[in-house]
């Protein structure tokens, strides 16, 4: 009870500090979360086409511009090639068509047409090729076979329109789960810096000369006293754990409220812990208040650009992936990209974010014992 009642003294009088950094950091993390796009959801777009057409009477070129018409977005300009070109220049218009005269008949007589075109020559501009060419390949197939252009039409128009059919196995959503993923590897960042500010923060006033030669000459054990202030400073990280989970539950919506959301949450616990422990050990290091924000700097930035906080993990070289190995925040954030995709949560399915939530235990047990060894050797007067 000492150890904790000289904590309160110190942190109701550091409280001013501790508030301000951490109402920034939630706040932060809140903002980078409303301003990021991380839906991965697929959006069908149309190109937007404009058709010069000099063969208008004829029943296949026609076809051929109706079905252009139901899979593009048909442009109404002026035809003036001036007008054309500054219409591609300003993206008014992703793809010009230019058909012949007597096009039709000509394709249909075996004569080998060409259809001039113009184009942006981006994604979209590649959208409008594919389009006309699926129509031209289709109708080469047939035109040898066929005694009429009606004939010819009816075939075309049969084969195109059989779609693949879709099917969705996987009830996941998707878009919910990927801003839920976002979130806490974001987190991962704040609540690690949280901690390191505050807890050596408080720390540090422990460390000062009156408070140390009293603990030293007291007939407490200096385990004893590590696990007493250890558990103190734990209420702070739990705290500020639970801030997140309520903002996250805010932000994300009703997602947290599933096995996934629990998932995310308890992960994010076992990481705090860890963070706890992690600026538990610099707070034994350390005892300069002057040097706590370049600590963090290093510890928090250094860990999230490494493990993938704020560039995923696909986009990281493989040879800064394998240096990640060696810091708890890789398989923090390995478990999250892991429960986004479960679809159901049997051990074996578990298994792998099991594992890395004791690894994270791990490197927590080994942090309490090196502030262990160091408390030991710095017990002295000097």
């Amino acid at each position: 009870m000492t150890v904790f009642r000289t904590f309160l003294k110190v942190l109701k009088a550091c409280i001013v500090p501790i508030i301000l950094y951490t109402v920034i950091l939630v706040a932060f993390g809140g903002f980078n979360m409303k301003t990021s796009d991380t839906s991965t959801a697929f959006v069908s777009s149309k190109p937007d086409i404009f058709i010069v057409n000099n063969d208008t009477k004829n029943p296949l070129t026609n076809n051929l511009i109706q079905y252009i018409s139901e899979n593009s977005n048909i442009i109404d300009i002026e035809n003036d090639e001036e007008k054309i070109n500054d219409a591609l220049f300003y993206r008014d218009v992703n793809y010009i068509i230019y058909i012949p005269k007597n096009y039709g008949e000509d394709f249909f007589n075996g004569k080998d047409p060409k259809i001039e075109i113009k184009s942006t020559g981006d994604y979209q501009a590649s959208l409008a090729e594919m389009i006309l060419s699926r129509y031209i390949k289709v109708a080469n197939i047939y035109k040898d076979v066929v005694d009429t252009e009606e004939e010819l039409i009816s075939k075309i128009n049969n084969t195109l329109e059989k779609q693949a059919e879709v099917e969705i196995t996987s009830s996941l959503d998707t878009d919910n789960l990927s801003k839920a993923t976002f979130y806490y590897n974001f987190a991962s960042y704040s609540i690690l810096a949280g901690c390191v500010y505050v807890i050596c923060l408080i720390l540090s006033s422990f460390q000062s000369d009156k408070i140390k030669k009293r603990t030293v000459i007291s007939s407490m054990n200096y385990k004893k006293y590590n696990r007493d202030l250890l558990l103190s400073n734990s209420l702070f990280a739990i705290v500020l754990w639970m801030f997140y989970v309520l903002l996250s539950i805010i932000l994300v919506g009703n997602v947290m409220f599933t096995m996934h959301g629990l998932v995310y949450i308890a992960n994010a616990f076992v990481f705090t812990i860890c963070g706890l422990t992690i600026a538990f050990l610099i707070g034994n290091l350390v005892n300069n208040k002057n040097a706590i924000n370049g600590i963090v700097n290093v510890i928090a930035l250094g860990s999230s650009f490494l493990c993938g906080a704020f560039v995923p993990m696909e986009f990281l070289p493989d040879s800064v992936l394998k240096v990640a190995h060696i810091l708890p925040t890789y398989y923090y954030i390995s478990s999250n990209e892991m429960i986004a995709k479960l679809e159901t949560f049997s051990i074996e399915a578990m298994r792998p974010i099991i594992t890395n939530m004791i690894i994270i235990v791990v490197f927590s047990v080994i942090f309490v014992i090196l502030s262990n060894i160091v408390s030991k050797r710095k017990q002295k007067i000097g």
